[in-house]
């Protein structure tokens, strides 16, 4: 449970932190796009609801700045397994030892995305107050209540 709450915090952080970088980074000059993307704006309202100070999302900012190229290289390895996942299930030769393999190497870059959230949260979390650790801990429950919701109710369902 601990280690899934901070976990969570690191990506919460690393959410926010992304975010801080899309909302501060030039836009086009296209008065009819939209100022920043949905999940910039959601972002944003998080920064906002923490009311980080304007040296926290500088600091934020130079923390993720500094690991952009490893993130991005785990979540493009993330995204590639989970697609080599997908095909070894549908495949017309699927068999239990390809999918377990194809479900290996999921397991494996998410575990280094783990350790990746790890190192960040060591590096944001004394950039943010008290308050505004607690009050992630709080947003990051949100979806953990939402989700022990569904499966109940699915549980429920099913056995109807």
């Amino acid at each position: 449970m601990k280690t899934s709450k901070l976990l969570s915090f690191a990506l919460a952080s690393a959410f926010i932190g992304c975010g801080l970088l899309i909302n501060t980074s030039p836009a086009a000059d296209d008065s009819t796009a939209p100022t920043t993307p949905l999940r910039g704006q959601l972002l944003q309202r998080i920064a906002e609801k923490l009311n980080l100070t304007d040296d926290q999302k500088s600091q934020i900012k130079t923390i993720l700045g500094g690991e952009k190229d490893t993130l991005k290289n785990l979540l493009g390895q993330l995204h590639d397994a989970r697609k080599n996942l997908r095909a070894a299930i549908q495949a017309g030769d699927a068999n239990e030892a390809s999918v377990r393999a194809a479900s290996a190497k999921v397991a494996s870059v998410e575990s280094d995305l783990a350790v990746e959230r790890m190192k960040l949260f060591g590096k944001i979390s004394p950039v943010l107050t008290d308050e505004q650790r607690q009050q992630i801990s709080d947003l990051t429950q949100r979806p953990d209540d939402f989700m022990d919701n569904a499966i109940a109710n699915i549980g429920a369902g099913l056995a109807q």
